[in-house]
C-alpha cells in the first residue's frame, strides 16, 4: 500500500518533479520522516530539517532546490495549508466500520438505511429515521426518531442526534456531540430579577423569590451540507421554530449553541464559543475561541471576532471585534496602550498633587 508521488500531485493538483514513480506510506515533519514517508517542508523555515530525516521525497515550497536537499522527488505547494489539506485528504484512512448493519445494532423496522451505509455496534436508529447512503456511523451513536441524515455522512462514536434533527450531505459530527437536545429556556410567573436588571442596567428594587417554569421545545435543529460538528459540541433545538446552522460552517470542539440561533454559510466556529438564544449569525463569520455571543442580536456577514470577545450588541457586516465588551479591534488596541500607560500617568498625577502651588507658602 502506498502513493505514488505522481498521484500525490495530481490529488493536490500541484505540480512535482523527480522520479513521479517513487512511492511513500505516509507524511511526516521532516527531521523525523523515514525513507517511505514524504516529508513536509511547504516552507524554507523546514528546509534544514530534510537533512536531520530520511525522507526521499518532500512538499516543498515552490522554487526549492530540493536535489540540493538530496532528494528524488519534490512537489511544490505554493499554498502550505491547502496542500495539507489535500495530503491528509488523501491519506486518511478514516473509522474502521463494516458496511451494512452490525448484528448488535439497534435499528427499528420503520428507520429508513440508505445504499451502502455502515453502522456499528450499539447504534441505536429510531423508528421514521432516514440514513442517506455512503452515511458512516460508528459505534454507540443514537439517532433518534424521525431524524434524516444526508448522504455520505460521518457520525463517530457515542454522538446523539435528536428527534426530528435534518442535517444535509458530507456531514461530519466528531465524538459526543448532542444535536438536537432540548433549550435551555425557563420562565417566572412574575417579572424576572434578570428581565428587571435588562430593564434598569443594574438596579433592582426588591429582591423576591422566584421559581422558574420549563418552556418546552416544540422545534428540532436544522443543518446545510458540508457542516462539521466539534467533539463534545451542543446544539439545542428550537422552541418553536428549527435552530439553524448554514451550509459549509465548521464548529469546533465545547462549542455551545443555544436555541433559536441561525448560522449563516461557511462560518468558523472555535473552541469553547457559546452562542446565545435567539441570535443570528450571518455569513462567513469567524469567531475565535472563547468568543461569547449575547441572545437576539445579530452578527453581520464576515465579522472575526478575536479570541476571548464577548459580543454583547449588533455588529455591522465586516466588522472585526476584539475586547470585553467587543469593540473594534483598532479601539481595543488602543485602550490596551493607555492602560499600559495609566501608572506612569497616575505617578504623575500625584507628584503635581505633592508640588506646591504657585503663590503658597511665600513663593512669588
Amino acid at each position: 500500500m502506498g502513493f505514488t508521488i505522481r498521484e500525490i500531485a495530481a490529488a493536490l493538483g500541484a505540480e512535482a518533479e523527480g522520479d513521479l514513480d517513487l512511492k511513500v506510506k505516509g507524511a511526516a515533519e521532516p527531521q523525523a520522516a523515514r525513507s517511505d514517508e514524504l516529508a513536509l517542508a511547504m516552507d524554507p523555515r523546514y528546509g534544514d530539517g530534510i537533512a536531520r530525516g530520511r525522507a526521499r521525497a518532500a512538499v516543498v515550497w515552490p522554487g526549492a532546490d530540493w536535489r540540493a536537499m538530496g532528494l528524488r522527488a519534490a512537489i511544490f505547494a505554493p499554498r502550505g495549508r491547502l496542500a495539507m489539506a489535500g495530503l491528509t485528504r488523501l491519506m486518511d484512512p478514516g473509522p474502521g466500520i463494516a458496511p451494512g448493519v452490525h448484528p448488535m445494532a439497534a435499528v427499528d423496522p420503520l428507520a429508513k438505511i440508505g445504499e451502502g451505509a455502515a453502522i456499528g455496534p450499539f447504534v441505536a436508529v429510531g423508528p421514521g429515521a432516514e440514513i442517506g447512503p455512503g452515511a458512516r456511523i460508528a459505534s454507540h451513536v443514537s439517532i433518534a426518531e424521525g431524524a434524516r441524515i444526508g448522504r455520505d455522512a460521518l457520525i463517530l462514536q457515542g454522538a446523539r442526534i435528536g428527534a426530528r434533527v435534518t442535517i444535509g450531505d458530507r456531514f461530519i459530527c466528531q465524538p459526543g456531540a448532542v444535536i438536537g437536545a432540548d433549550g435551555f429556556s425557563f420562565v417566572t410567573p412574575e417579572k424576572s430579577g434578570i428581565e428587571e436588571i435588562r430593564e434598569t442596567l443594574g438596579s433592582r428594587a426588591e429582591i423576591k423569590a422566584q421559581s422558574w417554569t420549563r418552556i418546552h421545545s416544540l422545534g428540532a435543529v436544522t443543518i446545510g451540507d458540508d457542516v462539521e460538528i466539534g467533539a463534545n459540541s451542543c446544539i439545542d433545538r428550537g422552541t418553536v421554530r428549527d435552530t439553524e446552522i448554514g451550509s459549509g460552517t465548521k464548529l469546533d470542539n465545547l462549542v455551545h449553541i443555544g436555541h433559536n440561533v441561525q448560522i449563516g454559510r461557511d462560518c468558523l466556529l472555535c473552541g469553547l464559543v457559546g452562542v446565545a438564544g435567539s441570535a443570528r449569525i450571518g455569513d462567513r463569520v469567524v469567531l475565535a475561541g472563547q468568543v461569547g455571543v449575547s441572545d437576539n442580536i445579530f452578527v453581520g456577514d464576515d465579522v472575526i471576532a478575536g479570541g476571548g470577545s464577548k459580543i454583547l450588541t449588533n455588529a455591522p457586516a465586516g466588522r472585526v471585534l476584539l475586547g470585553y465588551p467587543a469593540m473594534k479591534m483598532e479601539t481595543h488596541v488602543d485602550i490596551q496602550k493607555a492602560l499600559r500607560r495609566l501608572p506612569r500617568l497616575a505617578a504623575r498625577v500625584a507628584g503635581l498633587e505633592r508640588a506646591p502651588v504657585r503663590g503658597q507658602d511665600g513663593d512669588d
